[in-house]
């Protein structure tokens, strides 16, 4: 048997979401598909000197709905995301993980982690000296503790990890869990993406590196991607977490499948530490990767939920590789960026384009930009 054949089929049974658009799937996929925004002015701390005060925040998560006050407190927004999210995955895909496990993994990617927690507790060093901080600073901050906690919440005791690759962080994670179901070492795996950096620190960071919108006058149409007078991407927050599993192992418990994941591509651009490299070099390899993994040709796609993150370099770039790799097709893909309504989630972003993909196939609405 060859090893192409010998390698397991994957599905995706299971999807949960918390973003600035809704805290569960229905409401996030209905404001897509309606063109709604989700992103406005700052709220969470005074915004006076930013060259932007806009973001895609989440108002509206109440935490006493997953944990206690006591654990809250202990515990990092980030973290807290992406328990929700995975809480609604599970129930989502009527996985009992209890009966094997063993056999069910997590990986749950994440750029940046508990960033409010390193600045908060740098402030009580500084005011009130090292006794004051918290002894679960690091685990509030380490981002690899979104999958850690949630394994703990959830009884799962398969392989456990966490990738940290920036924007690609949930992307990456989900193609490292289509990897360990082909090689049958699990039958299922939770994961996607956590993030929540729209913390005083991580909003002047990205304002000093000049790549945020500074349409704050306007904030609903700030994120254009793709549009000639883009000038920016504009932060969000959440987390997108979806069930893969084994499809055999799906069949036999009569579980609901939205989608097939039948291949995953990785590059290295070896180029900039922020910008892409010319001509979307390093994303056409990745497409090309991703294409031959799942043994398709270009003709055979019809959509792409593009990363489109509203930055002059991305979308210019973005769309050579879309044309080049595509060729005469692409004038026939679809092609639509998300992060108009949601904002940018760096290393979630992945994970609710993947769930806006899977919402695609079931119910063949295309959600615009």
């Amino acid at each position: 048997m060859s090893k192409e054949m010998s390698k397991k089929r994957v599905v995706i049974t299971g999807l949960g979401a918390v973003t600035p658009l809704g805290n569960t799937v229905s409401e996030y996929w209905d404001c897509l598909i309606n063109g709604k925004s989700g992103i406005s002015h700052v709220e969470r701390f005074d915004t006076t000197g930013y060259t932007t005060t806009i973001a895609g925040e989440i108002k509206t998560f109440d935490t006493s709905q997953i944990v206690d006050k006591k654990e809250a407190r202990r515990t990092s927004l980030f973290i807290l995301y992406a328990l929700a999210a995975a809480t609604e995955a599970i129930k989502d895909s009527q996985l009992d993980i209890s009966l094997d496990p063993n056999a069910t993994g997590i990986e749950i990617g994440s750029g940046i982690g508990g960033i409010e927690i390193l600045e908060r507790m740098s402030v009580i060093l500084d005011k009130f000296g090292p006794s004051k901080v918290s002894p679960f600073t690091v685990p509030m901050m380490i981002p690899d503790m979104a999958s850690g906690f949630v394994s703990i919440k959830l009884g799962i005791k398969g392989p456990n990890s966490c990738t940290v690759t920036a924007c690609s962080s949930a992307t990456n994670a989900m193609g490292n869990a289509l990897h360990w179901i082909q090689s049958g070492k699990v039958t299922t795996m939770v994961t996607g993406g956590a993030e929540s950096a729209i913390t005083p620190l991580g909003l002047a960071s990205f304002c000093s590196a000049r790549a945020l919108s500074t349409r704050n006058e306007s904030p609903e149409t700030a994120s254009c991607p793709f549009d000639l007078n883009r000038n920016g991407f504009v932060m969000g927050e959440g987390a997108g977490i979806l069930v893969f599993e084994e499809l055999e192992h799906a069949r036999k418990r009569n579980a609901k499948i939205y989608a097939e994941v039948i291949g995953f591509g990785a590059s290295g651009d070896a180029y900039h530490i922020t910008a892409p490299a010319e001509n979307g070099e390093g994303a056409q390899r990745a497409l090309l990767a991703a294409l031959d993994d799942a043994n398709i040709q270009p003709s055979d796609v019809d959509y792409i939920n593009a990363h489109g993150t509203s930055t002059k370099l991305n979308d210019k770039n973005e769309t050579i590789a879309i044309k080049t790799v595509f060729g005469s097709h692409a004038s026939a893909l679809k092609v639509s960026s998300i992060k108009s309504m949601t904002g940018h989630l760096l290393g979630a972003a992945g994970a609710i384009e993947a769930i806006a993909c899977a919402k695609v196939l079931t119910t063949g609405i295309i959600p615009p930009t």
